[in-house]
This record gives structure tokens, C-alpha cells and sequence, in this order.
């Protein structure tokens, strides 16, 4: 099988368990924004932002250090898992039982009442269980078994919806009268009214625990050692790519940090900050299918680029693989922009909602652009100079932060977009200036940015030329859409994919 079919089938297989996994996940959101009030969903969105920044202390780098080094020549990967395994769980005991100390003041932080502290404990054990999963998930991925990974990781989705629909729709509606009356005494035994969106993090928490008990085998597969010797390279190569996965979830997250912090008082008339918040993250979740694809592809390209760098050909591979990944996200970055109306009608239930929609296609570009960042960052993982990464993700992160203070308080969480799209367009304009002199790879730079503009351009025509009879205006939509798509299949049609 050629380079270029063999990613690709990588990708798909790990596309496969991301898309289908995630459509069920996203299945949830009208399920929220029709069960929950905007300052509600508020609460899930506002915590779940700092869970992300948790998430990489928990991991800090190591999964990107486990690829790295398992690749280099002579290396034992049986001792490798070992050493890496032993850290890891000594760090997330560590950090587990410092999380749940500090319980309360993860409240504060986030004005939730004493009564939730429940919540911040089930999210530290969260915190915990994910970070015991990650190199075994990447020993997965490194050994080619793409199949048991994405069954592992459906598998944690289907439950986690489950419970979701269980705890959120079928208990309440059983104690209502709605259907099943006869049940309505079990119900009560297991169900607590009171706990509203806790139900989401409970789900979330026998979610993790499932993952844990179906990666049994690789969990149990380590020899507890821990040596400093063989730990200081690793910790010296993954503490760059932590603080650039920090300053990266500064760039994802902190939007909905800020927003309720520097948005003025009733900037959008009748609405709470909170309630804002809620919008804006519930209309984060439409950019969710540019998002699919990044994150299938990272799962598949990150080993696939380790195993390629002594290649000659590699900087023609690489420049292939970035041509089609950001020719497939200009397709999906207008299907969805120039059709958002009937996206959002089909999600979002509650029509609060529905008024935060102009932000989907400044995201779902923001999305495209931090996919291509994430292509071009090749250069300084082969060459081992992480630390390009951490002064490109700090320096996005200091941009993503003076954007938001500047644009919150005129544009609202409009401002917050743009800030986002500002930072990852930035962030992959400087990795690839970087690159081209420390790794020069035949980028087709001026074609792609060629397309992506074209593509702009189609959502800018759908979205500001007035059409206001429904049926012409949806067919209006399609005809754009298909045009783009066959102009790009017929200019690119003699381009096909080929081994590098």
C-alpha cells in the first residue's frame, strides 16, 4: 500500500470512532439547549474549559515524547513503556489527590455554590482516569492497532450518551408522567432532580472508568520502574510540548473564561454574561465537524510522521498530506458556513440559542487553520526543537488574550471568534515561515491560500447576498455549495494522490 493510501486508511479508521463517536456526543447538544437554560449549559461549558487546560498537566507532553522516542534507532520500547507508565502514574496519583483538595477553590473560581464540590471531585478522578489512558491509547496507535483504539474510544462515547439520555431525558420524564409511570419508584431511587448538570459529569466519570477497564491489558502490561537517567531526556523534550499545550488551550478555551469577565453589562439586552457564554459554547460545538477531521487526522499523522522522517521523499510526502487535509477542510468549512441555518435549526432547540450562529464560520475557518498549524508543526518535533512550539503557542496565547480584552466588550462573543481565527491563522503563518529554514518542505502555500480564499469568498456571498423566500434561499445555498465542490474537484481532479 503507497504512503499517501496507507494514512489515509489510518485516518479513516480513526475517523470512523472520532465522527461517529463524536455525531453521537453531538447528539447531546439539543438534548442540553433543550433540557438546560443557556446560564446552565453555561456552568458545563465554563468547567469543562479548565478541565482542558487540567488535561495537559495531567499528560504534560508525554504522548508526543512516548512517539518521539520510541522511534529512534536502538531504542527499547518494552523499557520506554515501562518508564514512561511508571512516571505517569505516580504523577496523576499526585495530582488526583492535590485536585480534590482543592476542591473548593475550583468553585470559587468558577461561582458555583458549595454544594457542588461533588462535581469538582468527580471531575479531578475524571482528570485522573484520562491521564492512565493516554500512552496506553498511544502504544495503540504506535502499533498500528487503530482498530482496538477507535472500538475502545466508541465504545467510551456510547456509554457516556447513554447515560447522558438516561439521567437527562428518561428519568425526568418517567417522574413527570410521561411514559413508564410503572417504573417511577426505581427512578426515584437513582435519580436526584436536584443535581441537574451533574448528571453530565457522572456520565463523563463511569465514561472514563469503562476506558480504563477495556485497556486492561496495556495498563497491567508495565513493570513498575523509575529511573532519573533514562527519565531526563523525556521530561527535556515534553516539558516544551507541555507548555505548548497549555498555551494552546489558552487559545481553544480561554474564550469562554474571558468572556463572561470583559463582556459589559447587558451588552446583549435581557442576557447574563453566563447566558452568553452558553450560546457562544453551544455554537462552538457547530465548528465540532472541522474539528472531527483535525483530531482523526492528528491520531493517524502524528505516528505516521515519526516513521517517516528518515525517508528522503518525506518533505513531498508531508507537502502532499497538508494539500489534501486543507483541500477536504475548505469542502467542510463550506458545507456547513453556507448551510449553518439548517445546522443550527437541526442542534440547537431553543431559539436563545440560534442567535449566536454568525460566529460557526469564523470558527470552522479558526478550525481549519489550527489543523494546518498542526501539519506544518512536523518540522520542530523531527528536528527536536520543541521549543519553537512553546514561543509560537505562548505567542498565540498572548494574542488570543489581547484580542479578547480589545474585541469582548465591542463585538461580544463575536470578538471571541475572531480572536480565535486571528491566533491560529497567525500561529500557522509563523510555523511555516520557521519551517521553510529549518525544515524546508514544498509547501504549495499560494495555491492553498488560493482555495481557502475561494472558499471565503462562497460563504461571504451566501451569507450577505439577502435571499428571503426559505425554498429559493436554501436552493441558493446548495447551488454554492456544489459549485465549489465541483470547481475544486475539476481543477484538482489531474493532481491525484500518489505515493510521494
Amino acid at each position: 500500500m503507497s504512503i499517501a493510501k496507507r494514512l489515509a486508511s489510518q485516518t479513516a479508521v480513526y475517523g470512523i470512532s472520532s465522527i461517529v463517536g463524536r455525531v453521537l456526543s453531538y447528539l447531546l447538544v439539543p438534548v442540553y439547549t433543550g433540557r438546560f437554560a443557556a446560564a446552565q449549559y453555561g456552568i458545563v461549558t465554563g468547567l469543562y474549559a479548565y478541565v482542558s487546560f487540567l488535561n495537559v498537566v495531567f499528560t504534560y507532553g508525554m504522548e508526543t515524547t512516548y512517539f518521539r522516542f520510541a522511534n529512534r534507532p536502538g531504542t527499547d520500547r518494552r523499557q520506554l513503556y515501562d518508564q514512561v507508565m511508571s512516571m505517569l502514574l505516580v504523577s496523576t496519583v499526585l495530582l488526583t489527590a492535590l485536585l480534590m483538595w482543592q476542591a473548593p477553590v475550583l468553585l470559587r473560581l468558577l461561582n458555583l455554590p458549595p454544594s457542588s464540590e461533588r462535581y469538582a471531585l468527580w471531575i479531578a478522578l475524571i482528570l485522573g482516569m484520562d491521564a492512565l489512558a493516554a500512552i496506553p491509547f498511544a502504544r495503540l496507535r504506535l502499533e498500528n492497532k487503530a482498530r482496538k483504539f477507535a472500538g475502545i474510544r466508541l465504545a467510551n462515547i456510547l456509554l457516556y450518551v447513554a447515560l447522558n439520555l438516561f439521567f437527562i431525558v428518561f428519568c425526568p420524564d418517567v417522574l413527570a408522567g410521561k411514559y413508564l409511570t410503572s417504573l417511577q419508584p426505581l427512578v426515584a431511587r437513582v435519580y436526584d432532580p436536584s443535581m441537574g448538570v451533574g448528571y453530565v459529569f457522572l456520565s463523563n466519570l463511569i465514561a472514563s472508568f469503562l476506558t480504563l477497564v477495556l485497556l486492561g491489558r496495556e495498563l497491567t502490561d508495565f513493570r513498575f520502574r523509575i529511573s532519573l537517567e533514562p527519565l531526563r531526556p523525556l521530561l527535556k523534550y515534553a516539558y516544551p510540548i507541555m507548555l505548548m499545550g497549555l498555551a494552546g488551550m489558552v487559545n481553544e478555551t480561554l474564550d469562554r473564561i474571558l468572556l463572561p469577565k470583559w463582556l459589559p453589562d447587558n451588552f446583549y439586552p435581557g442576557q447574563s454574561s453566563l447566558t452568553a457564554v452558553g450560546i457562544y459554547g453551544a455554537c462552538y460545538k457547530l465548528s465540532i465537524f472541522m474539528q472531527l477531521v483535525t483530531q482523526a487526522f492528528r491520531y493517524a499523522a502524528e505516528p505516521f510522521f515519526f516513521a517517516q522522517s528518515a525517508d528522503k521523499n518525506s518533505p513531498r510526502t508531508f507537502a502532499m498530506v497538508l494539500k489534501w487535509f486543507t483541500l477536504c477542510c475548505a469542502i467542510i468549512f463550506v458545507v456547513v458556513s453556507v448551510n449553518v441555518e439548517d445546522f443550527g435549526r437541526m442542534f440547537l432547540h431553543r431559539a436563545e440559542y440560534l442567535e449566536g450562529l454568525v460566529v460557526v464560520p469564523v470558527l470552522l475557518l479558526a478550525n481549519l487553520f489550527l489543523g494546518v498549524y498542526w501539519n506544518l508543526s512536523v518540522w520542530f518535533k523531527l528536528t527536536d526543537k520543541t521549543y519553537y512550539g512553546t514561543y509560537i503557542g505562548f505567542g498565540g496565547a498572548v494574542l488570543t488574550i489581547a484580542l479578547n480584552f480589545l474585541l469582548i466588550p465591542v463585538l461580544g462573543y463575536m470578538g471571541s471568534a475572531l480572536a480565535t481565527l486571528a491566533c491560529y491563522f497567525t500561529m500557522a503563518a509563523v510555523c511555516w515561515w520557521l519551517g521553510n529554514h529549518h525544515f524546508p518542505v514544498p509547501y504549495p502555500v499560494v495555491r492553498l491560500l488560493t482555495w481557502i480564499g475561494l472558499a471565503a469568498g462562497v460563504v461571504a456571498v451566501a451569507w450577505y447576498v439577502p435571499v428571503s423566500e426559505y425554498w429559493t434561499r436554501h436552493a441558493f445555498h446548495v447551488l454554492l455549495t456544489l459549485g465549489f465542490i465541483a470547481l475544486l474537484v475539476l481543477v484538482e481532479r489531474p493532481h491525484r494522490l500518489r505515493t510521494a
